[in-house]
């Protein structure tokens, strides 16, 4: 189930990256995410085990190399990301040319270590394996070094990028800073680990596990810190989005009684189909729609108020529950073909002119005329 759900997740996130990049196909640091994330999913793949006795997908005498390189590969990219972001984009390619051939030398170290190695020696995992064997050894000491390298430079530089940003990607990237810091302090014990007992000495078990732990909490706060700009940008489109569309339902009173006076200002767009009114830029397309309508329908229906009673008084049109009233009885008025008036009279117009008080306002009348309606239901009850 684990195996089932770490590859569940890889593939989500090398699916989103691959979008992202074809939206932006120039975007260098996209493209390295991109490739970071697919190469960590490639040898999670290679690694991963398929059956009852743990057998891998490759074959153990070279998956293991194949693995080690995908996952080098991996570190050199998440170092190109924001080694693109801090530079322009001469010096960052530059820049990544040198991180390839340094990568490029590093690859040909560990296959030559490990074609060199018996073939057996490289079956087990690196707890297990014998480092005594100097192949194997080199082997892992030099792809740890060149991950404590690749983490550190990649920490560095996202240091870097943070220092350039606003909240909330700073945050974000200060975060997952201190998780590839962690990492590479990780790398770093493993090759003291390495070393040691390739002299034949022993790691404690508190060590190992010690180790482990600050693994889990790097891996927790790196995924944390790339994830939290864009989940904090969702959550904020979901408040959004749900506002907009309890407002469009607070505001269907209103809508369907100017509606019923004005038919045809009610404005037909293509794409209404109830698929689209879930998505987010349908809520929003249909949210403003009827503001637009409520707002149109009460500049034409204004002409049927003179904003005078019966006996002559002045009436307040400015308060909601007033207003209620004049407008049912103005649409009334319409249906009986009652004479307009030359002056339009504003109606529920904020002072400041603020497109949300604007909004409010109307949300105001909407809910006024639900209260009447309900209050006309409960008397005739």
């Amino acid at each position: 189930m684990a195996v089932l759900l770490v590859f569940a997740a890889l593939a989500t996130a090398v699916a989103w990256r691959v979008f992202q990049l074809v939206k932006d196909p120039r975007n260098p640091s996209q493209r390295s995410a991109c490739l970071c994330l697919a190469c960590a999913f490639a040898s999670y793949l290679v690694a991963a085990p398929v059956g009852p006795g743990f057998e891998t997908v490759a074959d153990p005498g070279w998956g293991k190399l194949v693995q080690n390189v995908l996952l080098l590969a991996a570190a050199y990219f998440v170092m190109c990301v924001y080694l693109y972001a801090v530079s322009d984009e001469r010096t960052g390619r530059r820049r990544a040319r040198i991180e390839g051939v340094a990568l490029a030398v590093v690859v040909g170290m560990i296959s030559f270590a490990a074609l060199a190695a018996p073939r057996s020696a490289l079956t087990s995992s690196v707890g297990t394996s014998d480092m005594t064997v100097p192949q194997v050894a080199a082997f892992y000491l030099t792809a740890g070094l060149y991950l404590l390298y690749a983490l550190t430079a990649a920490s560095y530089w996202t240091r870097q990028h943070a220092r350039q940003s606003q909240r909330p990607v700073s945050t974000g990237m200060w975060v997952a800073a201190a998780g590839l810091l962690g990492m590479a302090v990780v790398c770093a014990a493993n090759a003291v680990f390495v070393i040691v007992r390739w002299q034949g000495g022993a790691i404690p078990k508190a060590l190992t596990v010690g180790v482990a732990l600050v693994l889990m909490a790097s891996l927790v706060l790196l995924t944390f810190g790339f994830t939290y700009a864009g989940v904090r940008a969702r959550l904020a489109a979901l408040r959004v989005w749900r506002e907009h569309r309890r407002i469009h339902r607070q505001l269907e009173p209103l809508w369907r009684l100017l509606r019923q006076a004005y038919p045809r200002s009610v404005l037909k767009l293509p794409g209404d189909t109830w698929r689209d009114r879930l998505r987010a830029g349908g809520v929003h397309r249909r949210y403003h729609r009827r503001v637009v309508e409520c707002r149109d329908g009460l500049v034409q229906i204004s002409t049927r108020l003179q904003g005078r009673g019966h006996e002559g008084t002045i009436v307040d049109l400015g308060r909601p529950e007033v207003l209620a009233q004049h407008l049912r009885a103005a649409v009334a008025a319409l249906a009986n073909g009652a004479p307009v008036s030359d002056r339009a009279v504003p109606l529920a117009v904020p002072e400041n002119g603020d497109r949300d008080t604007d909004v409010q306002q109307l949300v105001a009348l909407s809910q006024a005329l639900r209260s009447e309606a309900r209050n006309e239901r409960e008397a005739a009850c």
